[in-house]
């Protein structure tokens, strides 16, 4: 064992995952819909969007799945929770100026491919209707490539998606069958011949390490069969296992899971089988191809990370919708309810259902730019750029930002 993964293995340990600083569990009350309602007022007119998009539904819930969701076999909860959410977007559009231009929209979950094709073009067409949509604007979805249809894919390509994300996992049946989500390699191969026929290239491919009964050759296989399939991205996550947050994970075999230091040697032949398949590394856990606009944004170092993960997306403000849904302005975070009833009535009354954030302030920016090395505004990519060299330097600036 080298001295770099000893060190590591010594100082192991369950830590937030920074997609937001503060992270959401520090979030709390003083923000309320009031406050949200006035920081949109407060937009810029020429301020750039990103929508982000919850759908909280699957068909069965995942064991290792960590995500706010919720598993239904009918789909009239979904077109209910569509009729909400059409509400929402028209609210909140009520609440800008309406002369800033959205560039960038996301569908998350739960499963955004449970929606039909119907319910789907319903939402993009009520985004078009109330909001301005750059021309250039990336339509990215996350997908279950046990729902891709043709049907779903035809309405993708029609309402302007251009980028997906798959939900891949590991291609292994005995890892599969440990975390209760069968899916055979024709599956994920069918979806992806799909999409690319009807013109949407633009592929990510999510994998986990860390799953149970999964060895260092099933993580090179995964790398090896995904990068055969020709994404432009590979993102290698490590499971999180939080039974006493997430009751089904209850299902998994602890026994079977893999300890630190074997969890280190998955993450290790991952990233050097994805380094030998041409996959430059991006931060910590994405690997992108170096002509992919994420390499190029990393060289440029206008790089950013959000509730999504490593991003190339550079509006000035995140406004979400749905569910759980957390909106990212200038002035703080606002995160809506996670109770479907509460949902409904807030807007039902006409109000935004946001029920908790966290202000940002000028220490709070100096800890996430040294977090994330960006800063608020736009990222200067010359020599005079403000980015720490290392995070010794970050944290001296920190120090200055505090006095």
């Amino acid at each position: 064992m080298s001295a770099l993964q000893d060190a590591l293995l010594k100082r192991n340990g369950k830590v937030p995952r920074y997609t937001s600083y503060p992270t959401a569990p520090h979030f709390s009350a003083a923000v309320t819909g009031d406050s949200y309602t006035s920081w949109l007022n407060e937009l810029r007119d020429d301020a750039s969007l990103s929508l982000y998009l919850h759908i909280p539904y699957c068909r069965q819930i995942c064991w290792y799945c960590g995500c706010f969701t919720k598993a239904t076999r009918k789909y009239e909860p979904v077109t209910t929770y569509v009729d909400t959410l059409l509400d929402e977007i028209a609210l909140i559009r009520a609440r800008l100026s309406g002369r800033q231009t959205v560039g960038h929209i996301h569908f998350g979950g739960g499963s955004p491919s449970m929606l039909s094709p119907r319910d789907f073009t319903r939402i993009m067409a009520a985004i078009r209707q109330h909001y301005v949509v750059d021309r250039d604007a990336e339509v990215a979805i996350e997908l279950d490539p046990r729902e891709v249809t043709e049907a779903k894919v035809a309405a993708y390509a029609r309402m302007g998606v251009n980028r997906v994300s798959l939900g891949v996992q590991d291609f292994h049946e005995h890892v599969q069958r440990a975390i209760g989500r069968r899916q055979p390699f024709h599956v994920i191969y069918d979806a992806v011949q799909l999409l690319k026929s009807y013109g949407i290239d633009e592929i990510t491919m999510d994998l986990l390490y860390g799953l149970p009964h999964q060895t260092t050759t099933d993580v090179e296989e995964n790398v090896d069969l995904a990068a055969a399939l020709g994404p432009g991205r590979i993102a290698l996550f490590g499971y999180a296992h939080v039974p006493w947050m997430k009751k089904h994970m209850r299902l998994i075999n602890e026994d079977a899971l893999p300890d630190g230091a074997a969890r280190l040697k998955l993450f290790d032949a991952g990233a050097g089988r994805l380094a030998s398949r041409g996959y430059r590394s991006i931060g910590l856990d994405h690997f992108v191809r170096p002509t992919d606009e994420m390499a190029l944004a990393l060289s440029d170092r206008t790089l950013r990370r959000n509730f999504q993960g490593y991003t190339t997306d550079t509006t000035d403000a995140l406004i979400g919708f749905g569910i759980s849904a957390i909106s990212a302005l200038p002035q703080g975070y606002a995160q809506n309810t996670l109770v479907a009833s509460d949902y409904e009535r807030a807007l039902a009354a006409g109000q935004p259902p946001v029920v908790k954030g966290r202000a940002t302030t000028r220490d709070i920016h100096c800890v996430a730019g040294c977090l994330y090395r960006h800063r608020q505004g736009k990222v200067r990519s010359d020599s005079r750029s403000r980015h720490p060299k290392s995070m010794g330097q970050g944290l001296r600036r920190l120090s200055r930002c505090r006095h």
